[in-house]
């Protein structure tokens, strides 16, 4: 089976580029989904975060409000460190997990892990492979507003707090330039797809 990275910037098509391969046929795991998991109640994440960072970050209901959360160590490197030793690893063994029951079904498959902060963390090196969506800063910025409802200001400082493209495309095996319009970029993920069909073993 061949293992795959995929990442992006806030906004650079990131997803869109893992839907279409999901189309494909591709096994794709999204990461950001998985971290959202594992902070559910009952979640292998949920007790430790609750237990570092206090009953302020649940809602009326006991679930960990994730805006909440963000405000607090979004600010604070330290605090957003802490943050990620703890769902970090759930996620990452949820992911082996997942992959290894892929790989015990579909010994010839494709399988994409998605995940923003793939360069940062150095687990593309888990990875045969690497993509990386990119498009224009301007792009980043009119996509993320029109998505998350954030202002420019709010989206610029979001940017500030993120590795450059131009530093993840260093450690890129293959770029998916997402700038153009919807159906140009499946035709490029098409050709890539490809490419990965003839790297399986």
């Amino acid at each position: 089976m061949l293992r795959v990275g995929l990442t992006g910037g806030l906004a650079s098509g990131k997803s869109f580029v893992g839907r279409t391969l999901e189309a494909l046929g591709c096994l794709v795991i999204r990461n950001d989904e998985l971290g959202h998991e594992v902070l559910k109640p009952g979640g292998e994440a949920y007790d430790s975060v609750l237990q570092e960072f206090g009953a302020g970050i649940l809602d009326a209901s006991g679930a960990i409000d994730r805006r909440k959360l963000a405000q607090l160590v979004f600010h604070d490197p330290e605090r957003l460190a802490k943050l990620n030793t703890l769902v970090h690893p759930p996620v990452h063994e949820r992911t082996r997990q997942m992959l290894d029951a892929y790989e015990a079904t579909h010994p010839d498959g494709i399988a994409i892990v998605e995940a923003a902060i793939m360069v940062e963390t150095g687990s593309f090196r888990n990875y045969a492979k690497l993509i990386v969506a990119v498009c224009g800063q301007e792009q980043q910025i009119e996509r993320a507003m029109a998505r998350d409802a954030t202002t420019r200001e709010e989206v610029l400082e979001r940017l500030s707090r993120q590795m450059p493209l131009d530093e993840k495309l260093k450690y890129a095996d293959y770029v998916i330039d997402t700038s153009g319009s919807k159906d140009e970029t499946k035709v490029r993920v098409r050709e890539l797809y490809e490419k990965l069909r003839g790297l399986k073993p």
